[in-house]
């Protein structure tokens, strides 16, 4: 469909007129040194902030050179349609004087030429000269009519081809200046969006040694920089928080141990009043009890030194197969050691006996026989075929004062693993918690991992 617009004049001056169209189960947890046991489902695939102020910024880029190059070539247009109507009325003026003067038709001029559009035809009856654009899609027809005396119509007919070509090498600067300006965005964003990130991939990962353990990290210290953004803001909010943390921390760890140690005495003295009692059951009974009190006391200390995370590790070289052999055979007489391949590993005996005598405790105490102990390169295992783990202690690691399940639950006061989790984080090994499948006979399994010599 032709859209356009008339212009038309009288003799002495000219006025426009006629109309224009518009052309979206943990199998197994790990209890790490110096952080809790948690399990990991799925997650959906991430996409990095660096990407995402790219893709806004490319995005925003792209629109504003669109907007702008559909702005630049309308008007580009309308100018050029204005002027080549200008040039079209003078045309048909000059005509319309050699014609009255000579009687010859210039210029490509044409009288009554049947093809003269509509809107051109009505302003002719009027006796006004009018120019009119018709545009099919491709190179813009100007025409422009003028009546004559006798009352015929003279009109010319251009498509100005060379003066409308000019518009394609302006779109093609359009499209050139339009994909640098997305390319530099694109660019700036990267720029942007990648220092972004980096610095809270830095304060995320400074916030994660806080969280294991490591109290003297700071996130602002970590991220550097001079730059006061929010990113900063961030990193001065979690170390107030870990300073504030680690104070209450400490001061509960201080009350814990202040209270476990003044009541070392007292208990000692009761142990050793119980020993002096006459033989019999209630004195049997008081014994164990003021010993069971006494060992919890002791427990809740040692568990007190390992949460002021000051403890060190005295290493030596120590052959494991031969090491675990003797103190099974201490601790648990009824557990079997299959040493599979034997390993040097450098560790502290007496916190390396601890954990284990802990870990074997636990499975005497919770789990159901036979308790076999695997030595495997720089890795002891120590399995039970009870229920296993309770869910919990696979989620969250070892907690304090929980013996576990129903089913689990006996003597002890839920330290053992604690503690054990404890010294292993001394001694920078790895311990792991898991529940073995029905198909290998169930159970429960403690696997150490210790550094090799």
């Amino acid at each position: 469909m032709c859209s356009g617009c008339a212009r038309r004049s009288g003799r002495s001056a000219s006025r426009r007129c006629a109309a224009s169209a518009t052309s979206s189960g943990p199998e197994a947890v790990a209890a790490r040194p110096g952080g809790t046991a948690a399990g990991r489902g799925r997650t959906l695939p991430q996409v990095g902030l660096r990407w995402k102020v790219c893709a806004a910024i490319a995005a925003v880029s792209a629109l504003i050179a669109l907007v702008l190059s559909l702005v630049v070539h309308n008007a580009a247009r309308a100018s050029m349609i204005d002027d080549s109507r200008d040039v079209q009325d003078e045309r048909v003026q000059f005509a319309q004087r050699i014609y009255e003067s000579t009687g010859r038709l210039t210029m490509g001029a044409r009288l009554d030429d049947p093809a003269l559009p509509a809107p051109l035809r009505q302003p002719a009856r009027e006796g006004k000269r009018a120019t009119y654009v018709s545009d099919d899609g491709g190179t813009p027809v100007v025409w422009a009519q003028t009546p004559l005396p006798d009352g015929r119509i003279l009109s010319i007919r251009t498509a100005f081809t060379d003066r409308f070509s000019v518009l394609e090498d302006l779109d093609q600067a359009l499209v050139i200046g339009s994909s640098a300006v997305v390319v530099g965005g694109t660019a700036l964003g990267v720029l942007i969006g990648g220092q972004l990130s980096r610095r809270l991939r830095k304060a995320a990962e400074a916030a994660g040694r806080v969280a294991d353990g490591e109290t003297d990290v700071r996130v602002r210290d970590a991220i550097g920089g001079r730059l006061r953004d929010e990113t900063d803001e961030l990193a001065r909010a979690v170390d107030a928080m870990a300073d504030a943390l680690a104070g209450r921390l400490e001061a509960e760890r201080r009350v814990t141990a202040d209270i476990a140690h003044e009541l070392r005495t007292p208990v000692t003295g009761l142990v050793t009043a119980a020993e002096l009692l006459p033989p019999g059951r209630p004195s049997e009974l008081v014994r164990d009890r003021a010993q069971a009190l006494r060992t919890l006391v002791e427990d809740v200390l040692e568990v007190a030194r390992l949460d002021g995370a000051a403890e060190q590790a005295d290493l030596q070289e120590v052959a494991l197969g031969a090491f675990v052999r003797r103190r099974v055979a201490a601790a648990a007489p009824g557990a079997t050691v299959a040493v599979r391949g034997d390993a040097v590993v450098r560790t502290d005996p007496r916190r390396l006996e601890r954990v284990l005598g802990n870990l074997l405790a636990n499975a005497v105490r919770h789990g159901r026989p036979p308790v076999e102990v695997t030595v495997d390169g720089p890795c002891v295992e120590v399995r039970d075929h009870g229920p296993g783990f309770p869910e919990e202690l696979l989620r969250d690691g070892p907690s304090r004062f929980r013996t576990g399940s129903s089913d689990r639950a006996g003597s002890g006061h839920g330290l053992g693993l604690t503690i054990a989790t404890g010294q292993t984080r001394v001694l920078g090994a790895r311990l792991v918690f898991r529940n073995l499948p029905k198909d290998q006979g169930g159970g429960a399994a403690a696997r150490l991992l210790l550094p090799r010599a």
